[in-house]
């Protein structure tokens, strides 16, 4: 009998699930292990999953530059966009500029992932400071294209590692990538006419949008969370929760391709 999926694997086939054939799906690198599990390995090992199962002309960028990795081989997260083991990686290709052929303002990229340290609950997110931008308790990494990502990718999923009242707050002390300010209509104001997030992944729960409210709701909660819990993690109100499902277990015959042929080496397996 196949044993239970892990979280990392559950959210791995829920985002398989969302790809269509033809599409085009970037992710970065992010530091630190948790960032880097949710931010790079989880949607890798989803594009590599939704290759196989559905999406066979799916293409995969990793950091831009490498198109179509073989997930498969990679045993740990590499830690630089520079490291060697990215350099020995086998692939379709490795581009010297980036992100090759794709150009970003024409919505080439049909959807990409992020990461941040606060996401308010229209979608904006912050990797830039906590506290105000002039005197702030804390320097982050900075904006690291995430406003390309949040107007120019046709979608994005924002890969949340942890889930606490100080990362989903009410308003973002700093917009590093735009969510649905005013909706719909608020984002045709800014002069966007395609993208922002479609999802928001945390290791409680996922989100979706009231795109012309432009709102965030919950789409499901993770096996284990209850209500309360995720109420009580979250700083701003979820509203009645009590028809929301539990999120979708993969089946058997995702996680046996999941794990003997996509992730063979178990990058996935580690808790958070």
């Amino acid at each position: 009998m196949t044993a239970p999926a892990t979280l990392n694997e559950t959210l791995a086939v829920v985002l398989a699930r969302s790809f269509a054939d033809g599409e085009v799906g970037f992710t970065g690198l992010l530091t630190g292990a948790a960032a880097a599990l949710f931010g790079t390995g989880i949607p890798l090992a989803a594009m590599e999953l939704a290759k196989r199962l559905h999406a066979p002309n799916l293409t995969i960028l990793l950091a831009g530059c490498y198109h179509n990795p073989d997930f498969s081989e990679i045993d740990r997260l590499p830690d630089s966009e520079h490291s060697a083991m990215l350099r020995d990686l086998p692939c379709e290709a490795q581009m010297v500029d980036y992100p090759g052929q794709f150009v970003l303002k024409r919505g080439d990229v049909s959807f990409g992932f992020s990461s941040a340290v606060q996401v308010d609950r229209v979608g904006n997110i912050n990797s830039v400071c906590v506290g105000p931008h002039d005197r702030p308790k804390v320097r982050l990494v900075g904006p690291i294209l995430q406003p390309e990502h949040m107007t120019l990718f046709r979608r994005e999923y924002v890969m949340m590692p942890h889930h606490d009242r100080r990362n989903f707050v009410q308003k973002v002390d700093y917009v590093s990538g735009v969510g649905y300010p005013g909706g719909l209509e608020g984002r045709k104001k800014l002069g966007l006419d395609w993208g922002g997030p479609c999802l928001v992944v945390t290791p409680k729960c996922i989100f979706d949008f009231d795109r012309e409210a432009g709102l965030m709701k919950v789409r499901s909660i993770h096996r284990g969370v209850t209500r309360q819990d995720l109420q009580d993690a979250t700083g701003f109100d979820l509203g009645d929760l009590s028809a929301v499902p539990e999120t979708e277990h993969p089946s058997e015959s995702e996680l046996e391709i999941l794990r003997h042929h996509v992730d063979p080496r178990g990058v996935l397996m580690p808790a958070l």
